[in-house]
């Protein structure tokens, strides 16, 4: 069952890279007593995701920190290796964005966001979308209708609506 705003978000491990190799995170104590942003692309140096959806939230991450936001979490159905690569690449490991990987797609299926395209490489990945979280509760809820789109789930749009 996909999500909507309203629902409480499922725990899930995920990975990070840490000074010392991949470590896991709970994404329970991530969000517990704190209001965060997640937002979720297809696969890290992807088209749309490199160019548009992680440069908005490099762009507006001092914008969210001005609204309350503890931390803004990027997702993406890749290795923890690739997501600090992808990181360093973009800046938005410098800009204090948060690179998790959903390597089994455990989060990403718990949501009712998992999608497949084949053709393009792609399996068991994750729609493109944005969110606030606060305290566990989505409480803004933006998903894409297409997952080569970045419109509703950009940095200035989910700013927007806040």
């Amino acid at each position: 069952m996909t999500i909507s705003q309203g629902s409480t978000l499922p725990d899930a491990k995920l990975v990070q890279m840490g000074a010392d190799g991949p470590e896991p995170v709970q994404m329970a104590d991530k969000l517990k007593g704190r209001k965060v942003v997640i937002f979720a692309v297809p696969g890290a140096f992807t088209p749309t995701c490199h160019s548009a959806h992680v440069p908005s939230f490099v762009r507006t991450k001092d914008q969210f920190d001005a609204k309350g936001v503890d931390e803004v979490i990027c997702v993406s159905c890749n290795d923890p290796f690739v997501m600090k690569a992808w990181g360093e690449a973009t800046g938005a490991s410098e800009a204090g964005i948060t690179m998790l990987a959903d390597a089994s797609s455990e989060f990403t299926r718990a949501i009712g966001m998992e999608f497949d395209a084949a053709p393009a490489g792609l399996v068991a990945r994750s729609k493109r979308y944005a969110m606030l979280v606060e305290d566990g509760k989505v409480t803004l809820w933006q998903p894409e209708e297409s997952p080569g789109t970045c419109e509703i789930s950009g940095g200035e749009a989910l700013l927007d609506n806040m």
